[in-house]
């Protein structure tokens, strides 16, 4: 990602998220202009014909924030990653956003390897995330704990934590106070991947 790719991306949210999902969740032009600053290497997009069609955002944090296991915004210091450190042992990803008339068609398994690739060439420790489980709340299960365990052993479906295992991600634990999310009731999968 480029800064002239910026408004592309901002573009790319609204398209991607639309209401009910709220805009404050959003990327704005600000927040990727501060990415690009601290982290140019690891803010890609996918383009087609022009115009952005995916974009994925990550930062490098401590290897004692991974352990620590906080919310989101603990972890990587909020939008303007004030956490990132390239001292750091663990790729984080922050954001895959896939535009809807593109999706299924490998885009993001192509910013998956990208990032395995980052983890590999940069030998860092990990790469690793804080996965949102959108499917839990509809899911009857008493616990996010439980939910997240049926997943991970494939006895339940999620759109978005059963995709990432099977690239290879590996379910750590639930972190609870996550971010604000009703459909994964404020939690979010522990997920990483070894190289």
């Amino acid at each position: 990602m480029t800064s002239g790719d910026i408004s592309g991306a901002v573009e790319l949210q609204r398209a991607a998220f639309p209401p009910p999902f709220s805009e404050d969740l959003h990327w704005g032009a600000e927040h990727l202009a501060r990415h690009i600053e601290v982290f140019p290497e690891g803010q890609w997009v996918a383009v087609c014909d022009g115009y952005i069609v995916g974009s994925c955002s990550n930062c490098i944090i401590s290897e004692s924030l991974w352990q620590a296991h906080g919310s989101w915004a603990s972890t990587v210091g909020g939008p303007f990653l004030e956490k990132h450190s390239l001292d750091g042992t663990t790729l984080y990803g922050l954001d895959i956003t896939v535009h809807p008339g593109f999706r299924k068609q490998g885009i993001g398994r192509a910013f998956y390897s990208k990032r395995f690739g980052y983890v590999r060439s940069n030998n860092l420790t990990r790469y690793g995330t804080g996965c949102r489980i959108p499917d839990y709340i509809s899911s009857g299960v008493a616990t996010q704990e439980e939910y997240c365990q049926l997943v991970a052993v494939g006895e339940m479906n999620d759109r978005t934590m059963t995709p990432l295992l099977r690239m290879g991600l590996c379910y750590q634990g639930v972190i609870h106070a996550y971010m604000t999310d009703g459909e994964s009731g404020n939690a979010a999968a522990m997920l990483e991947w070894l190289p």
